[in-house]
């Protein structure tokens, strides 16, 4: 069946955008993403979440193919279980943007994501994580932190915003790394130059697809740089008003399946089965 539409990728971010606040999936969503399957076009799931984390869900979305993890710094292989590419941060400039950022604004609590498809996200003593579902292992000492390779650094900050620490930690980190803010409590340190878009980029190429025949869905502005890749960007109605900012598009909130409203559009079924608002039945649940 060929695409009503020109774009044949589907990027879609996770937190905030797909997924609803409590990490459930509607079947109002599921329904839209498996029409874009059937008249073959692509899903890809481009998220800051590592590819350990991602894999479950990845299970339910009938996604057998690539993931995008790590803000861009994974390109994953579900179907194989595998990196295809991975780029890790260097642990000792990671010390160091840690150590201008204290200089700056005091104390932070810090968490890392491992490399690799089994590794672990560590957190340190103070440091709260900001999804509450995701498995993580507390660490005695901040040294702890650097015990294998990574591919990226948290950041949370006992009373600035995560706005004001995230623009304290690009004034201050400069080369040393690429500074990030993926939601709620959460500013972020990955390799330089990495972003959504490189990773996406990267996975597009070996789907044989470009920057053209994407349309991308994010909230918050660590999409920015997926939304400049992408032809049409769309943001979530609940997104990050700097996002809202560059979009091209602006559709209902992640509670109310706005990737569900476009993709309807984009994709029609003979007109949806589903009313303006959200099913009322019980959504799938998963948990990494």
């Amino acid at each position: 069946m060929a695409a009503p539409t020109a774009y044949s990728l589907i990027a879609t971010d996770l937190d905030g955008t797909l997924l609803r606040g409590d990490d459930t999936l509607s079947d109002r969503s599921l329904a839209a993403l498996a029409q874009v399957t059937a008249f073959g076009a692509r899903h890809l799931v481009v998220t800051g979440r590592p590819a350990p984390r991602v894999r479950p869900l990845l299970d339910i979305l009938g996604c057998g193919g690539l993931a995008v993890c790590g803000q861009g710094a994974q390109v994953y292989d579900s179907g194989a279980d595998r990196l295809l590419w991975s780029v890790t941060l260097d642990r000792e400039l990671a010390e160091t943007a840690l150590g201008k950022i204290e200089a700056e604004v005091g104390q932070v609590y810090a968490a890392v994501d491992q490399d690799g498809v089994d590794g672990l996200t560590l957190i340190e003593p103070g440091y709260l994580m900001p999804h509450p579902t995701l498995p993580a292992v507390r660490v005695g000492r901040r040294d702890d932190l650097w015990c294998a390779p990574i591919s990226k650094v948290l950041l949370r900050h006992p009373t600035l915003s995560d706005d004001e620490l995230a623009a304290t930690a690009r004034a201050v980190v400069g080369s040393l790394a690429t500074v990030t803010m993926s939601g709620p409590g959460t500013v972020e340190l990955q390799p330089c130059g990495v972003t959504k878009a490189t990773g996406l980029a990267l996975a597009a190429e070996h789907l044989g697809l470009g920057p053209g025949q994407t349309i991308a869905f994010g909230d918050m502005p660590n999409d920015i740089p997926m939304f400049d890749w992408a032809a049409h960007g769309v943001a979530m109605a609940n997104a990050h008003p700097e996002l809202k900012a560059v979009a091209d598009e602006i559709t209902l909130s992640n509670e109310d399946d706005g990737i569900a409203v476009v993709l309807e559009r984009l994709f029609p079924a003979g007109g949806s089965q589903y009313g303006p608002k959200t099913l009322s039945i019980e959504p799938y649940r998963w948990y990494a």
